[in-house]
């Protein structure tokens, strides 16, 4: 069975110039970046001793379009990398699969090009505009662009130049999981009474990924003469601007409960509460991150900003994303509120990740069943009946 391979292409207006990309969405696996890896295909005797070149750039919005006045911008466009494709400079080190194959396909008008992306590169965000904005969405925006002029600085004409948008993304760890669960203990005393509230939060994880269920046991031990009237649990995603070194929290799922409360001096309460943080759940939010949306039905909230090991995250640029769970218990009018925040990760599942998973899960359960029955003890067996079907007095006779 020939499998076929999806490449994305982009033509001019005036159809003479096509480009090709293996993929839009680029790994960053902090030790390196995936590359990016296309090819030109030009329309014979276009050119006409023109030449061509492809240019990857990266748009930082950082402010709104419309607060822009007396020449200020609140937007930054950097080139990662520009090549003069048509004729070339250099020599390609190594052509990938995918251009070997449209190369060979398209024969000798179709030119290979790739860029890398730099260290520390910031990954695509974009921050949920509301109703009210107009303009560009704030956030990160790659893009890949190809125009035909005289020379680089010759930006061309709008109908020989197209422009690819492509996303920079990271993906969770290929082993997921600590030897230690995130977890927060703290403790509120009362100024007029004596004891103190102590409330435990702890996951059952350290790394999620999009569209997982968060698990997070609540242990609450009333040690003073106060009550806990209710519990609210909040996903809270962070977001730092760095370029204008400006920070704010967002909301992104949301729980209350009174199951127990009031919870009375000197009891205890445990429970296991469940939290799923969605961008379908977070549409009309002004604010909230998201993953470099390029259509609506691919939308995620923004992964969390990984970094390489022996870098700090305050080091990352761009818009660094975090997460954490906020619970709040609410100790009445004069008490107030016992808060406590237990980070962790929100990540895309690395490529097969997820059936892996699955499959150790279903090899684990097995070696428990095989385990349960093949004891040669005769006396574990336990036999219980059925119980009978409960027939009415009427239908007894």
């Amino acid at each position: 069975m020939v499998v076929a391979v999806k490449v994305f292409k982009k033509t001019t207006p005036n159809g003479k110039v096509t480009v090709y990309l293996s993929k839009r969405d680029f790994i960053d696996h902090l030790d390196h970046t995936d590359p990016i890896d296309g090819v030109v295909f030009i329309e014979n005797d276009y050119l006409q001793g023109r030449k061509v070149f492809c240019s990857v750039v990266t748009v930082y919005r950082y402010g709104r379009e419309e607060d822009e006045v007396m020449g200020v911008k609140f937007s930054k466009e950097i080139s990662i990398g520009s090549v003069q494709v048509v004729p070339s400079k250099r020599e390609l080190d190594q052509m990938t699969t995918i251009q070997e194959k449209l190369v060979k396909k398209m024969g000798p008008n179709a030119y290979p090009f790739t860029f890398k992306f730099p260290d520390m590169a910031p990954c695509s965000v974009t921050l949920q505009a509301g109703e009210d904005d107009q303009g560009k969405p704030l956030g990160v925006e790659y893009f890949v662009k190809c125009w035909v002029g005289n020379n680089e600085e010759d930006k061309g004409h709008k109908r020989s130049t197209v422009q690819l948008a492509i996303k920079k993304l990271q993906y969770a760890p290929a082993v997921r999981g600590s030897t230690r669960l995130p977890s927060s203990l703290v403790s509120k005393g009362f100024t007029f009474s004596s004891g103190k509230i102590n409330l435990e939060v702890t996951l059952d994880k350290d790394i999620y990924y999009h569209g997982e269920k968060i698990a997070a046991n609540i242990m609450i031990s009333n040690n003073s003469r106060k009550q806990v009237r209710n519990i609210k649990a909040y996903v809270v995603q962070h977001c730092e601007v760095t370029m204008v070194n400006a920070q704010f929290s967002k909301y992104v799922a949301s729980l209350e409960t009174r199951e127990g409360c009031p919870i009375t001096p000197g009891a205890s309460f445990t429970k296991v509460i469940y939290l799923i943080p969605l961008a379908a759940s977070n549409k009309d939010r002004r604010g909230v991150a998201l993953d470099g949306r390029l259509r609506d039905d691919d939308a995620n909230l923004a992964s969390s900003t990984l970094v390489p090991d022996g870098k700090c995250p305050i080091d990352a640029i761009g818009i660094v994303i975090s997460y954490s769970l906020r619970v709040k218990l609410n100790c009445g009018t004069l008490g107030g509120e016992l808060v406590t925040d237990v980070p962790f990760k929100l990540l895309h599942p690395a490529p097969g990740m997820v059936e892996k998973e699955k499959a150790i899960a279903m090899k684990r359960m097995k070696s428990i069943d095989r385990g349960r029955y093949d004891n040669d003890d005769d006396d574990n067996i336990v036999f219980e009946d059925f119980a009978r079907f409960r027939m009415s007095r009427d239908e007894m006779e």
